[in-house]
């Protein structure tokens, strides 16, 4: 192996030094406390620790990087104190999961790093949202995210790339190519002789580099770095390398062919390295021996802290409560002014006043900014904010998501758009996997809101219909709002943006253009988890939300004799419960709608808690009203007996007359 000083000088090859074995010596640790079942897991970075120390020695401390399971050499070379990572890998309350998570699924803000989940695309789109923030802040910083070469196939892997090229992105791409895939080799994981060379598709740059040198990926990436910082731009990295040891030990490696593993075996960088610290005379034996002393003496008295901590103790009510960062709600009261306006004008008008009031609120979507979106809700928004703060994304809902939760990171907020809820099935994984369990695993809040046009009853067909809330009020760390008035809309819109926790905010399409209200002028708030009686009645309870809460009160209409207490719950997650019991108390039937299809929708949830906790009240069975159980029809007459709103009627007569 051909080592090159350049202008390095003895402290500086040292250090790298130093920087690689204090990794190493940590994993021989932890692979015997594997062995005594004193940690459950391990996922090996043995012969890779070049890569982890060059990069992190390269970057800024205020830089971010977003390593992976072989980075350990990054959280020791950002000088993580190692109890805390002891603690983590046993479970215990002073890791940086408090026990909620295991190895390296972490992020910690003090030493600005941004820790996987198993979900491996996503961190790649992060990585862009960090960079994005840098951008429009003009920080001339660089944000490293790792990956292996077997996650470049996801399809998170395109969209990072492509959406980093389009926009700029002072990005490291560093694949860590190792060879295999758990135990997938290469040559059946991509059919390129190098994964560098799939940057020409992208329009960006990239680099092929010796993962086992410790000065060429040091010097190499450094140099890049500097570059970056004064020109922004992505560049994607090789680091050819190989995995010593099994995807996690209980893999093990017999998978791999001995020769090929004895020819890497020659290659470890650090035993390569010292040799060439000796044969330099830039290091003394006795130097090394010092420094294994020293290090093994920081392991052992870390590791006796992380044994001396007791286990995790379960408190009911911190769980519950660390899922959502904590929120003041600001109630803002506006002025006296109103006007007459469409419910979509009231979402354009929210939105537009936020972003006055957020100076660092950044909209994302397909087609919102010249063109102002398929609604128009985003109309003349590029003239008043810029095209910097309203951007047009490519096709990508997974990696503009995942951009979104990476402003977040860097302390901005995120709205995005998806042109029509139905493709949030597209960006279904960083919703769910990353912005709904971040809080709750270390602490890191989601400042995102995702706007969801939604809805039946305007013969979009299958793909352009749907009302999938129940898809995301199963999800613990998610708020949903579902509103039915153009007063509730902006309100409610306002708060969310304001909360620092993520929200799906579903607005029905055809409401937009149809329902008109009283809206004030100016900026207001309106609490989540509040739901609204729109009608007093004693005889029924009916609890809807969206636009079937039109389609109940229309039937009321057409039955006057009927005396409903209507209520709109206004938001799904949280939900308020305590308004349904309180009615159902009172009138002794309930009656719940949604558009949503009837099995496994919030209609099913609230019967069931209803059930549970106001039995004795109720006069007659609760039920439940929902759409057909099949897709979204296109032609009329299948949509219009798709929708719930006649079967409605006649559940409603049915449950007043039993």
């Amino acid at each position: 192996m051909r080592y090159h000083i350049g202008n390095l000088d003895q402290h500086q090859l040292i250090n790298l030094y130093r920087g690689m074995l204090k990794p190493r010596m940590i994993e021989e640790k932890m692979l015997i406390l594997l062995r005594q079942g004193k940690i459950s897991k391990w996922f090996s970075g043995i012969g890779q620790e070049a890569i982890a120390v060059g990069v992190s020695n390269a970057l800024k401390e205020s830089e971010y990087i977003l390593p992976m399971h072989r980075n350990l050499g990054v959280f020791t070379s950002r000088n993580v104190p190692l109890d805390r990572l002891f603690s983590q890998w046993q479970g215990k309350m002073n890791g940086f999961t408090q026990g909620r998570d295991r190895s390296f699924h972490f992020g910690t803000q003090d030493y600005k790093i941004v820790g996987m989940i198993s979900h491996l695309g996503p961190q790649l789109g992060v990585a862009d949202g960090i960079a994005l923030a840098d951008i429009l802040r003009r920080n001339k910083r660089v944000t490293a995210v790792f990956t292996g070469e077997g996650a470049t196939s996801e399809g998170d892997f395109h969209e990072a790339l492509n959406v980093a090229s389009v926009w700029n992105l002072p990005v490291l791409f560093c694949i860590e190519n190792n060879g295999y895939g758990l135990s997938t080799p290469t040559n059946e994981q991509f059919n390129c002789e190098h994964l560098a060379d799939r940057a020409k598709g992208y329009g960006i740059e990239s680099r092929i580099i010796d993962g086992n040198n410790i000065l060429e990926v040091f010097t190499k990436v450094d140099e890049l770095a500097k570059a970056i910082r004064k020109r922004p731009r992505p560049v994607l990295l090789e680091f050819k390398t190989f995995r010593m040891r099994g995807h996690e030990e209980a893999s093990g490696t017999k998978y791999v062919p001995e020769k090929l593993m004895k020819n890497w075996a020659k290659k470890d960088p650090i035993s390569n390295y010292e040799a060439f610290l000796l044969e330099e005379g830039v290091i003394a034996q006795e130097e090394i021996d010092q420094f294994k002393a020293e290090i093994t003496e920081e392991i052992n008295q870390n590791l006796k802290k992380a044994f001396d901590e007791p286990t995790v103790s379960f408190n009911e009510s911190k769980e519950l409560e660390e899922v959502y960062q904590d929120i003041d709600y600001e109630e803002v009261i506006p002025n006296e002014n109103s006007e007459n306006i469409r419910f979509v004008d009231a979402i354009s008008q929210g939105l537009e006043q936020s972003m006055e009031r957020h100076n660092e609120l950044i909209i994302m979507g397909q087609d919102i900014a010249e063109y102002g979106g398929v609604f128009k809700i985003t109309e003349g928004f590029t003239s008043k904010f810029g095209k910097r703060r309203v951007r047009n994304t490519p096709i990508c809902e997974s990696a503009i998501v995942s951009a979104a939760m990476g402003l977040s990171i860097n302390g901005m907020k995120a709205v995005m758009e998806m042109q029509f809820a139905d493709f949030v099935s597209s960006g279904f994984n960083p919703i769910v996997n990353y912005l709904a369990k971040v809080h709750y695993r270390w602490g890191q809040n989601a400042d995102v809101v995702v706007r969801m046009p939604c809805g039946g009853g305007v013969g979009a067909g299958p793909f352009h219909s749907q009302t999938n809330e129940a898809w995301f009020t199963k999800t613990p760390g998610l708020k949903v709002v579902y509103p039915a008035f153009p007063s509730d809309a902006k309100g409610l819109l306002n708060t969310a943006i304001n909360d620092p926790n993520p929200v799906l905010f579903f607005e029905h399409k055809g409401l937009y253009r149809s329902v008109y209200g009283d809206v004030p002028t100016d900026y207001y708030t309106l609490p989540l988890g509040k739901a609204n009686l729109l009608e007093e009645g004693e005889g029924v309870s009916v609890v809807t939300y969206g636009a079937a809460v039109h389609w109940a009160i229309e039937t009321l209409k057409k039955h006057p004799e009927i005396d409903a207490d209507v209520i709109d719950l206004r938001t799904l997650q949280p939900l308020d419960i305590e308004a349904v019991y309180a009615s159902v108390k009172k009138t002794g039937k309930l009656i719940i709608l949604q558009e949503d299809t009837l099995f496994g929708g919030i209609a099913s949830d609230i019967s069931a808690m209803v059930m549970e906790n106001c039995f004795e009240y109720l006069d007659a069975p609760i039920k439940r009203v929902g759409s057909l159980e099949t897709p979204v029809p296109f032609a009329r007459e299948l949509e219009k007996n798709y929708l719930p709103q006649q079967r409605f009627e006649n559940a409603l007569l049915e449950l007043v007359a039993y």
